[in-house]
Protein backbone atom coordinates (compact mmCIF):
# COMPACT_ATOMS: atom_id res chain seq x y z
CA UNK A 1 0.00 0.00 0.00
CA UNK A 2 1.37 3.30 -1.00
CA UNK A 3 2.86 5.71 2.14
CA UNK A 4 1.14 8.96 2.47
CA UNK A 5 3.77 11.37 2.43
CA UNK A 6 3.56 14.00 4.81
CA UNK A 7 5.12 17.66 4.77
CA UNK A 8 7.04 18.34 8.21
CA UNK A 9 5.55 21.30 8.18
CA UNK A 10 1.97 20.43 8.08
CA UNK A 11 1.28 17.40 9.31
CA UNK A 12 -2.62 18.16 10.46
CA UNK A 13 -4.48 15.37 9.01
CA UNK A 14 -5.49 13.73 5.55
CA UNK A 15 -8.80 15.28 4.93
CA UNK A 16 -9.87 15.08 1.10
CA UNK A 17 -10.76 13.05 -1.57
CA UNK A 18 -8.54 10.14 -1.97
CA UNK A 19 -6.33 11.34 -5.03
CA UNK A 20 -5.36 14.35 -2.49
CA UNK A 21 -4.23 11.42 -0.07
CA UNK A 22 -2.07 8.80 -2.70
CA UNK A 23 -1.63 11.38 -5.73
CA UNK A 24 2.18 12.86 -5.45
CA UNK A 25 1.16 15.55 -6.50
CA UNK A 26 -0.82 16.43 -3.77
CA UNK A 27 1.81 15.07 -1.44
CA UNK A 28 4.71 17.33 -3.19
CA UNK A 29 2.64 20.45 -2.44
CA UNK A 30 1.03 19.75 1.20
CA UNK A 31 1.68 22.86 3.09
CA UNK A 32 3.09 24.27 0.35
CA UNK A 33 6.29 24.21 -1.28
CA UNK A 34 7.94 27.77 0.67
CA UNK A 35 9.65 28.19 4.04
CA UNK A 36 11.34 31.68 5.18
CA UNK A 37 14.77 30.79 6.62
CA UNK A 38 16.82 32.69 8.61
CA UNK A 39 20.64 34.02 7.04
CA UNK A 40 22.19 34.72 10.79
CA UNK A 41 22.15 32.93 13.71
CA UNK A 42 20.21 33.26 16.73
CA UNK A 43 21.70 31.55 19.46
CA UNK A 44 21.80 33.76 22.26
CA UNK A 45 20.70 37.18 24.24
CA UNK A 46 23.89 38.70 22.15
CA UNK A 47 22.51 37.56 18.78
CA UNK A 48 19.04 38.72 19.85
CA UNK A 49 20.48 41.80 20.40
CA UNK A 50 22.52 42.31 16.97
CA UNK A 51 19.62 40.85 15.00
CA UNK A 52 16.88 42.70 16.61
CA UNK A 53 16.62 45.53 19.47
CA UNK A 54 18.46 47.46 20.50
CA UNK A 55 21.34 46.64 17.57
CA UNK A 56 18.82 46.85 14.68
CA UNK A 57 17.93 50.68 15.51
CA UNK A 58 21.14 51.33 14.44
CA UNK A 59 20.41 49.94 10.89
CA UNK A 60 16.99 51.49 10.77
CA UNK A 61 18.61 55.12 11.77
CA UNK A 62 21.31 54.79 9.24
CA UNK A 63 18.99 54.02 6.31
CA UNK A 64 16.53 57.01 7.63
CA UNK A 65 19.45 59.15 7.13
CA UNK A 66 20.89 57.56 3.65
CA UNK A 67 18.00 55.36 2.16
CA UNK A 68 19.88 53.57 -0.78
CA UNK A 69 21.92 51.43 2.32
CA UNK A 70 18.44 49.62 2.37
CA UNK A 71 20.35 47.95 -0.34
CA UNK A 72 22.91 46.90 1.46
CA UNK A 73 21.29 46.09 4.94
CA UNK A 74 18.00 44.73 4.40
CA UNK A 75 17.44 42.03 1.61
CA UNK A 76 15.46 44.26 -0.59
CA UNK A 77 18.14 44.38 -3.43
CA UNK A 78 17.98 40.38 -3.70
CA UNK A 79 14.10 39.81 -3.95
CA UNK A 80 11.23 39.64 -5.92
CA UNK A 81 7.75 40.11 -5.37
CA UNK A 82 5.78 37.80 -7.83
CA UNK A 83 2.34 39.17 -8.46
CA UNK A 84 -0.73 37.90 -9.94
CA UNK A 85 -4.43 38.84 -9.64
CA UNK A 86 -5.18 35.13 -10.22
CA UNK A 87 -6.97 36.11 -14.34
CA UNK A 88 -4.95 34.00 -16.74
CA UNK A 89 -3.01 31.35 -14.75
CA UNK A 90 -1.16 28.49 -17.03
CA UNK A 91 -3.89 26.88 -19.21
CA UNK A 92 -6.12 27.48 -16.41
CA UNK A 93 -7.73 31.27 -17.22
CA UNK A 94 -9.50 32.61 -14.40
CA UNK A 95 -9.45 30.89 -11.45
CA UNK A 96 -9.00 33.89 -8.66
CA UNK A 97 -5.85 34.61 -6.37
CA UNK A 98 -6.09 31.58 -3.73
CA UNK A 99 -6.08 28.84 -6.81
CA UNK A 100 -3.42 30.60 -8.39
CA UNK A 101 -0.76 30.56 -5.34
CA UNK A 102 0.75 27.36 -6.07
CA UNK A 103 1.51 28.44 -9.41
CA UNK A 104 3.02 31.71 -8.08
CA UNK A 105 5.11 29.63 -5.20
CA UNK A 106 6.29 27.43 -8.51
CA UNK A 107 7.51 30.60 -9.64
CA UNK A 108 9.59 31.39 -6.35
CA UNK A 109 11.38 28.19 -6.25
CA UNK A 110 12.19 28.10 -10.29
CA UNK A 111 14.18 31.96 -9.20
CA UNK A 112 15.69 30.43 -6.28
CA UNK A 113 16.86 26.99 -7.85
CA UNK A 114 18.10 28.64 -10.98
CA UNK A 115 18.75 32.50 -10.42
CA UNK A 116 20.15 32.21 -6.91
CA UNK A 117 17.15 35.29 -6.41
CA UNK A 118 14.67 35.17 -3.29
CA UNK A 119 11.14 35.77 -4.44
CA UNK A 120 7.90 36.31 -3.09
CA UNK A 121 3.83 35.02 -4.00
CA UNK A 122 1.49 37.93 -3.92
CA UNK A 123 -1.78 37.19 -5.05
CA UNK A 124 -4.26 40.07 -4.64
CA UNK A 125 -7.62 40.03 -4.82
CA UNK A 126 -8.88 42.44 -6.91
CA UNK A 127 -8.82 42.61 -10.80
CA UNK A 128 -9.07 46.24 -10.90
CA UNK A 129 -6.01 47.82 -12.94
CA UNK A 130 -5.91 51.14 -10.58
CA UNK A 131 -6.27 48.80 -7.32
CA UNK A 132 -3.58 46.86 -8.45
CA UNK A 133 -1.01 49.57 -9.77
CA UNK A 134 -1.81 51.23 -6.24
CA UNK A 135 -0.99 47.95 -4.40
CA UNK A 136 2.17 47.10 -6.16
CA UNK A 137 3.33 50.97 -5.69
CA UNK A 138 2.73 50.68 -1.90
CA UNK A 139 4.44 47.17 -1.56
CA UNK A 140 8.04 47.85 -3.65
CA UNK A 141 9.59 49.17 -0.77
CA UNK A 142 10.02 45.97 0.56
CA UNK A 143 11.45 44.18 -3.40
CA UNK A 144 14.49 45.23 -5.89
CA UNK A 145 11.77 43.88 -8.59
CA UNK A 146 8.73 42.81 -9.24
CA UNK A 147 7.20 39.76 -11.74
CA UNK A 148 3.92 40.28 -13.03
CA UNK A 149 2.71 36.83 -13.93
CA UNK A 150 -0.46 35.43 -14.65
CA UNK A 151 -2.79 38.69 -15.56
CA UNK A 152 -4.69 38.52 -18.44
CA UNK A 153 -4.58 40.30 -21.25
CA UNK A 154 -5.05 43.82 -22.24
CA UNK A 155 -4.72 44.45 -18.69
CA UNK A 156 -1.20 43.06 -18.41
CA UNK A 157 0.23 45.94 -20.90
CA UNK A 158 -1.48 49.21 -18.91
CA UNK A 159 -0.34 47.03 -15.67
CA UNK A 160 2.76 47.01 -16.67
CA UNK A 161 3.02 50.03 -17.97
CA UNK A 162 1.83 52.13 -15.55
CA UNK A 163 4.44 50.18 -12.76
CA UNK A 164 7.42 51.20 -15.02
CA UNK A 165 6.67 54.74 -15.17
CA UNK A 166 5.85 54.82 -11.16
CA UNK A 167 9.06 52.77 -9.87
CA UNK A 168 12.51 52.56 -10.24
CA UNK A 169 13.34 48.85 -9.63
CA UNK A 170 12.66 46.56 -12.66
CA UNK A 171 8.94 45.64 -13.34
CA UNK A 172 8.55 42.35 -15.46
CA UNK A 173 5.53 40.73 -17.53
CA UNK A 174 7.01 37.41 -18.25
CA UNK A 175 4.39 36.01 -19.78
CA UNK A 176 5.03 38.51 -22.07
CA UNK A 177 8.92 38.93 -22.30
CA UNK A 178 9.59 35.87 -20.86
CA UNK A 179 8.28 33.85 -23.87
CA UNK A 180 9.46 36.94 -26.03
CA UNK A 181 12.98 36.34 -25.44
CA UNK A 182 13.34 32.48 -25.00
CA UNK A 183 11.52 32.36 -28.52
CA UNK A 184 14.26 34.83 -29.92
CA UNK A 185 17.12 32.74 -28.77
CA UNK A 186 15.65 29.67 -30.58
CA UNK A 187 14.65 31.09 -33.41
CA UNK A 188 18.36 32.69 -33.98
CA UNK A 189 19.96 29.29 -33.74
CA UNK A 190 17.33 28.01 -35.96
CA UNK A 191 18.21 30.53 -38.56
CA UNK A 192 22.07 29.95 -37.79
CA UNK A 193 21.54 26.07 -38.32
CA UNK A 194 19.45 26.95 -41.60
CA UNK A 195 22.34 29.00 -42.97
CA UNK A 196 19.82 31.94 -42.79
CA UNK A 197 19.52 35.47 -41.06
CA UNK A 198 16.48 36.73 -39.28
CA UNK A 199 15.90 39.00 -41.79
CA UNK A 200 14.98 36.55 -44.22
CA UNK A 201 12.03 35.09 -42.34
CA UNK A 202 8.49 35.77 -42.50
CA UNK A 203 6.58 34.50 -39.26
CA UNK A 204 2.81 33.91 -38.12
CA UNK A 205 2.13 34.11 -34.42
CA UNK A 206 -1.29 31.81 -33.67
CA UNK A 207 -2.75 34.31 -30.23
CA UNK A 208 -2.86 37.91 -30.16
CA UNK A 209 -2.96 37.81 -26.00
CA UNK A 210 0.09 38.73 -23.54
CA UNK A 211 2.74 36.43 -25.14
CA UNK A 212 1.44 36.76 -28.94
CA UNK A 213 1.80 40.50 -28.81
CA UNK A 214 5.29 40.82 -27.19
CA UNK A 215 7.03 38.30 -29.14
CA UNK A 216 5.95 39.87 -32.40
CA UNK A 217 7.15 43.48 -31.21
CA UNK A 218 10.44 42.21 -29.79
CA UNK A 219 11.32 39.58 -33.11
CA UNK A 220 10.93 43.16 -35.12
CA UNK A 221 13.24 44.84 -32.84
CA UNK A 222 15.34 41.98 -33.22
CA UNK A 223 15.18 42.06 -36.59
CA UNK A 224 12.39 39.56 -38.31
CA UNK A 225 11.74 39.65 -41.93
CA UNK A 226 8.21 39.97 -41.38
CA UNK A 227 5.39 38.93 -39.51
CA UNK A 228 1.41 38.61 -39.09
CA UNK A 229 -0.17 37.65 -36.16
CA UNK A 230 -3.66 35.99 -35.94
CA UNK A 231 -6.27 35.54 -33.08
CA UNK A 232 -9.47 33.68 -33.14
CA UNK A 233 -10.85 35.73 -36.06
CA UNK A 234 -7.93 35.64 -38.56
CA UNK A 235 -5.12 37.46 -39.23
CA UNK A 236 -4.61 40.97 -37.43
CA UNK A 237 -4.51 43.70 -40.29
CA UNK A 238 -5.55 47.28 -40.57
CA UNK A 239 -8.33 46.50 -42.60
CA UNK A 240 -10.59 45.19 -39.31
CA UNK A 241 -12.84 47.07 -37.50
CA UNK A 242 -13.27 45.04 -34.79
CA UNK A 243 -9.83 45.50 -32.75
CA UNK A 244 -8.60 46.30 -29.60
CA UNK A 245 -6.05 49.46 -28.87
CA UNK A 246 -4.02 46.43 -28.57
CA UNK A 247 -4.42 44.85 -31.90
CA UNK A 248 -4.85 47.90 -33.35
CA UNK A 249 -0.93 48.81 -32.55
CA UNK A 250 0.01 45.33 -33.72
CA UNK A 251 -1.22 45.88 -37.09
CA UNK A 252 0.06 49.19 -37.65
CA UNK A 253 3.45 47.28 -36.64
CA UNK A 254 3.12 44.17 -38.21
CA UNK A 255 1.82 42.20 -41.51
CA UNK A 256 4.23 44.23 -43.84
CA UNK A 257 2.81 42.12 -46.86
CA UNK A 258 -0.94 42.91 -46.09
CA UNK A 259 -2.25 39.46 -45.24
CA UNK A 260 -6.10 38.92 -44.14
CA UNK A 261 -8.25 36.05 -43.69
CA UNK A 262 -7.29 33.30 -42.05
CA UNK A 263 -4.16 31.98 -39.78
CA UNK A 264 -4.04 28.89 -42.32
CA UNK A 265 -3.88 30.97 -45.16
CA UNK A 266 -1.14 33.06 -43.83
CA UNK A 267 0.78 30.24 -43.42
CA UNK A 268 1.40 29.51 -47.14
CA UNK A 269 4.91 29.79 -47.98
CA UNK A 270 5.54 30.99 -44.18
CA UNK A 271 9.54 30.02 -42.71
CA UNK A 272 8.13 30.41 -39.13
CA UNK A 273 5.03 29.13 -36.68
CA UNK A 274 4.95 30.59 -33.63
CA UNK A 275 1.89 29.07 -31.58
CA UNK A 276 1.10 30.60 -28.19
CA UNK A 277 -2.90 29.98 -28.60
CA UNK A 278 -4.09 26.48 -27.95
CA UNK A 279 -6.30 25.29 -30.81
CA UNK A 280 -4.76 23.08 -33.33
CA UNK A 281 -3.20 23.90 -36.73
CA UNK A 282 -4.51 21.66 -40.29
CA UNK A 283 -1.55 19.19 -41.16
CA UNK A 284 -2.58 20.86 -45.15
CA UNK A 285 -1.60 24.18 -43.39
CA UNK A 286 2.16 23.08 -42.21
CA UNK A 287 2.63 21.39 -45.22
CA UNK A 288 2.49 24.83 -47.26
CA UNK A 289 5.05 26.71 -45.19
CA UNK A 290 8.05 27.12 -47.38
CA UNK A 291 10.91 24.51 -47.29
CA UNK A 292 12.83 24.24 -44.19
CA UNK A 293 10.23 26.15 -41.96
CA UNK A 294 10.35 25.94 -38.27
CA UNK A 295 7.48 25.44 -36.19
CA UNK A 296 7.85 26.52 -32.67
CA UNK A 297 4.13 24.76 -31.11
CA UNK A 298 3.91 25.90 -27.70
CA UNK A 299 0.64 25.19 -25.94
CA UNK A 300 0.72 22.81 -22.97
CA UNK A 301 -0.37 20.63 -22.69
CA UNK A 302 -1.26 19.82 -26.61
CA UNK A 303 0.62 22.29 -29.14
CA UNK A 304 -1.39 23.62 -31.54
CA UNK A 305 0.96 21.33 -34.29
CA UNK A 306 2.08 17.97 -32.90
CA UNK A 307 5.55 17.20 -33.18
CA UNK A 308 4.92 14.01 -35.40
CA UNK A 309 3.26 16.20 -37.91
CA UNK A 310 5.53 18.93 -38.15
CA UNK A 311 8.62 17.18 -38.10
CA UNK A 312 7.10 15.88 -41.66
CA UNK A 313 7.25 19.25 -43.09
CA UNK A 314 9.75 21.58 -40.59
CA UNK A 315 13.33 21.88 -40.36
CA UNK A 316 13.24 22.60 -36.43
CA UNK A 317 10.53 22.04 -33.82
CA UNK A 318 10.31 22.65 -30.82
CA UNK A 319 7.00 22.82 -28.16
CA UNK A 320 5.94 23.88 -24.88
CA UNK A 321 6.57 20.52 -23.21
CA UNK A 322 9.70 18.97 -21.27
CA UNK A 323 9.28 15.69 -23.30
CA UNK A 324 9.98 16.65 -26.34
CA UNK A 325 13.23 18.47 -27.87
CA UNK A 326 13.77 22.67 -27.55
CA UNK A 327 11.62 23.41 -24.90
CA UNK A 328 10.56 26.72 -25.31
CA UNK A 329 10.34 27.87 -21.28
CA UNK A 330 10.47 31.07 -19.66
CA UNK A 331 12.60 28.81 -16.81
CA UNK A 332 15.66 30.02 -19.29
CA UNK A 333 15.62 33.61 -19.11
CA UNK A 334 13.89 35.27 -15.91
CA UNK A 335 16.20 33.49 -13.17
CA UNK A 336 18.77 34.44 -15.05
CA UNK A 337 17.56 38.33 -16.27
CA UNK A 338 16.37 39.48 -12.68
CA UNK A 339 19.79 38.19 -11.25
CA UNK A 340 21.53 40.38 -13.59
CA UNK A 341 19.18 43.50 -13.03
CA UNK A 342 19.14 42.78 -9.31
CA UNK A 343 23.34 42.21 -9.32
CA UNK A 344 23.61 45.90 -10.57
CA UNK A 345 20.34 47.73 -9.08
CA UNK A 346 18.76 48.08 -12.35
CA UNK A 347 16.27 50.60 -12.84
CA UNK A 348 14.42 48.90 -15.17
CA UNK A 349 14.90 45.92 -17.45
CA UNK A 350 14.99 47.70 -20.61
CA UNK A 351 15.11 46.27 -24.20
CA UNK A 352 18.88 46.18 -24.75
CA UNK A 353 18.45 44.03 -21.77
CA UNK A 354 16.11 41.47 -23.18
CA UNK A 355 17.95 41.05 -26.28
CA UNK A 356 21.25 40.58 -24.33
CA UNK A 357 19.39 37.62 -22.35
CA UNK A 358 17.97 36.33 -25.84
CA UNK A 359 21.92 36.31 -27.16
CA UNK A 360 23.43 34.96 -24.13
CA UNK A 361 20.28 31.66 -23.91
CA UNK A 362 21.27 30.85 -27.71
CA UNK A 363 25.19 31.14 -27.24
CA UNK A 364 25.23 28.71 -24.79
CA UNK A 365 24.81 25.83 -27.27
CA UNK A 366 26.15 27.73 -30.23
CA UNK A 367 29.05 24.97 -30.61
CA UNK A 368 26.22 22.09 -29.94
CA UNK A 369 23.76 23.08 -32.65
CA UNK A 370 21.11 20.69 -33.94
CA UNK A 371 18.03 20.25 -35.27
CA UNK A 372 16.94 19.01 -31.92
CA UNK A 373 19.25 21.52 -29.95
CA UNK A 374 18.35 24.87 -30.99
CA UNK A 375 17.70 25.88 -27.41
CA UNK A 376 19.25 25.00 -23.93
CA UNK A 377 17.81 22.69 -21.27
CA UNK A 378 16.12 24.27 -18.35
CA UNK A 379 18.80 22.19 -16.16
CA UNK A 380 21.66 23.67 -17.90
CA UNK A 381 23.40 25.24 -15.54
CA UNK A 382 25.65 27.61 -17.89
CA UNK A 383 22.42 29.66 -18.70
CA UNK A 384 21.66 31.37 -15.65
CA UNK A 385 25.34 32.82 -14.90
CA UNK A 386 25.51 33.67 -19.13
CA UNK A 387 21.92 35.61 -19.18
CA UNK A 388 23.16 37.19 -15.56
CA UNK A 389 25.85 38.41 -17.00
CA UNK A 390 24.72 39.66 -20.07
CA UNK A 391 21.80 41.66 -18.73
CA UNK A 392 24.05 43.44 -15.82
CA UNK A 393 26.42 44.23 -18.88
CA UNK A 394 23.98 46.17 -21.07
CA UNK A 395 22.46 47.43 -18.09
CA UNK A 396 25.61 49.34 -17.70
CA UNK A 397 26.07 50.01 -21.47
CA UNK A 398 23.01 51.44 -21.50
CA UNK A 399 23.04 53.83 -18.08
CA UNK A 400 20.28 51.63 -16.09
CA UNK A 401 22.82 50.55 -13.97
CA UNK A 402 23.57 51.83 -10.07
CA UNK A 403 26.52 49.55 -9.21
Amino acid sequence: MAAEIVNPRNDSGTEGAPEELFDPVFALHRGGKMAVQATVPLRDKDDLSLAYTPGVAKVCTAIAEQPELVNDYTWKSQVVAVVTDGTAVLGLGDIGPEASLPVMEGKAILFKQFGGVDAVPIALATTDTDEIVETVVRLAPSFGGVNLEDISAPRCFEIERKLQERLDIPVFHDDQHGTAIVTLAALRNAAKLTGRTLGELRAVISGAGAAGVAIAKFLLEAGLGDVAVADRKGIVSRDREDLTDVKREIAELTNKAGLSGSLESALAGADVFIGVSGGTVPEAAVAAMAPNAFVFAMANPNPEVHPDVAHKYAAVVATGRSDYPNQINNVLAFPGIFAGALQVRASRITEGMKIAAANAIADVVKDELAADCVIPSPFDERVAPAVAAAVAAAARAEGVARR
